[in-house]
C-alpha cells in the first residue's frame, strides 16, 4: 500500500510538472504565471469536490486536536495525582491501616494507581476479618486488580483509535481530491486549448491543496498516536507494578495471620 501511494504521488507530481511546462509554453499573455498561481487565484478556482475534501480534512484536523487536548489533560492529571498518591498509600499500608489507604484512594479519582489499589483493597477488606485468608481470596483480589487495570487501560486508550484512523486515511482523502484536480486540469486543457496556464490553474490548485492538506492532517495525528500510545504503555507498567506490590502485601499479611 505504501509503495502504491509512493508511485501515485510520483506520477501525480510528474503530471503536474508536465502541465506547467505545456501550459507555460502555450501562454498567450492573458494570465501571467504569477497571477495564475497566487493563493487567492488558486482558491477562487477550487471546485466543489476540492472544497468538500478540504472541509472533511479540516473536520478531521479539529477532531485530532480535540483528542490531543483531552488526552493530554487526562494523562497529566493521572500522573500528577499518582505522584501524590503513591507515598501516602505506601505509608498507610506499611502501618496496616487498610481503611486509611482506601480513603486516600477515594480522594484521588484521576490517579490510575489509586483506582487499581482501591479495587484490590476493597476485595481484600471483605475477607480481612476472617480467621484465615485463603489462597482463593488472594486470587479473588488478583482478579479484582486485573479487572481494574483492564478498565483503566481502556479508558486511557479512548480516542487513540480515532487518531490512528485519521493518520492512515487523511492522505488518501487528500489523494481523492488530487485525482479530481487532475481531471479538472484535463477538462480545462480541452475546453481552452492554448489559452494559457489560467485554464488549468483551478485543477492544479485542487491537486496541490488537497494533497498538502491531507499530509498536514495525517502527520501530526500519527505523531500524537505514537506519543500517547507510549504514555499508555508506561501507565500500564505502573499499574502492573502496583498490583504486584499489593499482592505481595496481601501474602505477607496472610503469612502473619498463619503464624502461631
Amino acid at each position: 500500500m505504501m509503495l502504491l501511494t509512493s508511485l501515485l504521488g510520483t506520477k501525480t507530481f510528474g503530471f503536474l510538472f508536465f502541465l506547467l511546462q505545456e501550459a507555460g509554453a502555450g501562454n498567450t499573455g492573458e494570465t501571467n504565471l504569477n497571477e495564475a498561481f497566487s493563493y487567492t487565484h488558486m482558491l477562487r478556482n477550487l471546485g466543489p469536490i476540492a472544497i468538500a475534501v478540504i472541509i472533511i480534512l479540516l473536520i478531521m484536523s479539529m477532531y485530532s486536536i480535540a483528542i490531543m487536548v483531552e488526552r493530554y489533560l487526562t494523562y497529566r492529571g493521572a500522573k500528577a495525582q499518582s505522584r501524590e498518591f503513591a507515598p501516602r498509600v505506601a505509608q498507610a499500608l506499611k502501618n496496616d491501616r487498610i481503611e486509611e489507604a482506601i480513603n486516600i484512594s477515594d480522594k484521588h479519582k484521576k490517579s490510575h494507581l489509586a483506582m487499581v489499589v482501591n479495587a484490590g483493597l476493597q476485595e481484600f477488606r471483605a475477607h480481612e476479618q476472617s480467621a484465615d485468608i485463603s489462597g482463593d481470596e488472594i486470587e479473588a483480589s488478583k482478579r479484582a486488580l486485573q479487572r481494574a487495570i483492564t478498565i483503566k487501560t481502556n479508558e486511557f486508550r479512548r480516542g487513540l483509535s480515532g487518531l490512528a484512523t485519521i493518520g492512515s486515511t487523511a492522505p488518501f482523502v487528500g489523494l481523492f481530491g488530487t485525482v479530481f484536480g487532475i481531471i479538472s486540469a484535463f477538462q480545462g486543457m480541452k475546453a481552452a486549448e492554448g489559452a494559457g496556464i489560467g485554464a488549468v490553474a483551478g485543477g492544479i490548485a485542487e491537486a496541490l491543496y488537497t494533497t498538502a492538506l491531507g499530509l498536514l492532517v495525517a502527520v501530526p495525528a500519527v505523531w500524537l498516536f505514537n506519543y500517547f500510545t507510549s504514555k499508555v504503555d508506561g501507565f500500564v507498567v505502573e499499574m502492573d507494578n502496583s498490583a504486584s506490590e499489593l499482592i505481595d502485601y496481601f501474602l505477607k499479611n496472610r503469612t502473619r495471620q498463619l503464624k502461631p
